[in-house]
């Protein structure tokens, strides 16, 4: 009984910890960008990161007056998760837009490509609730999101993989694509394994710790970007090997000899 309640406690203790870690990350990634004044460049993933630090504030405040097991918070969640995963839609055609505006082309056929699956993604989840009449609001968020989770993942991947193509050097714009994608595996491992395992407790348990680390490795990845020394262009390039030394002059070429 005492190994039972020990490990419940410790169970909770990583959990505060990890969301009150991840509020400090999410404070210190706006606080950066703000004070560093380029707020405009990250106008996208900074929105994002304060859906997220107000989300979890919001929840916790909800949880503390209402309790988690009220309908109230779980009316709340759910609209939250939905607004969150609207926001992390919105960062991707964001970063797509980055990555790829400079190629006019390119960027009108993504940007179609965007639009088709976001009411590929929305029809799909309305269909599904076609089969679940009885629960219109909770059962229409629960699959919307899940499916904008799942395609979200996949868009970053494409991203990460047209970001090659080109042969971008935006070094703060892979780090953004890096985190986001570890955010994104979060949620869509977690809902396998839930769907795989029936909703087992065990699982559960896993999962309410699977998000926030992933959600942590995003900040940290981010906060990195934001805060590193950039290299100049011709460092990049020097790095890549798409710069080669200069040849010396003729006189001294006799000279080393």
């Amino acid at each position: 009984m005492r190994e039972l309640a020990g490990s419940l406690m410790s169970s909770e203790l990583l959990k505060y910890a990890f969301q009150y870690g991840g509020f400090l990350l999410e404070a210190a990634v706006i606080m950066h960008v703000v004070r560093s004044g380029n707020f405009r460049r990250l106008a996208g993933p900074m929105v994002y990161v304060a859906c997220i630090l107000g989300v979890g504030t919001s929840r916790a405040y909800v949880i503390h007056h209402f309790g988690l097991k009220s309908s109230e918070y779980g009316y709340f969640y759910w609209t939250s998760d939905a607004a969150l995963v609207l926001a992390a839609f919105a960062v991707v055609c964001v970063l797509f837009y980055r990555a790829s505006a400079h190629e006019e082309k390119i960027w009108s056929f993504v940007r179609v490509t965007l639009v088709a699956v976001f009411l590929g993604v929305l029809a799909f989840s309305i269909n599904s609730l076609l089969s679940h009449k009885d629960q219109l609001f909770t059962g229409f968020i629960v699959e919307f999101s899940q499916n904008v989770y799942f395609a979200c993942l996949v868009l970053i991947t494409l991203l990460y993989i047209l970001m090659q193509q080109l042969g971008n050097t935006d070094d703060e714009l892979g780090f953004l694509v890096c985190g986001m994608g570890i955010q994104f595996a979060g949620p869509a491992a977690s809902l396998a394994l839930f769907h795989l395992t029936s909703g087992e407790q065990m699982v559960r348990s896993l999962i309410g710790f699977i998000i926030p680390v992933c959600t942590l490795a995003m900040l940290v990845i981010w906060l990195y970007a934001l805060t590193r020394q950039p290299q100049t262009a011709v460092d990049a390039s020097l790095a890549r090997g798409l710069v080669a030394w200069p040849e010396p002059a003729g006189d001294l070429k006799l000279r080393l000899r």
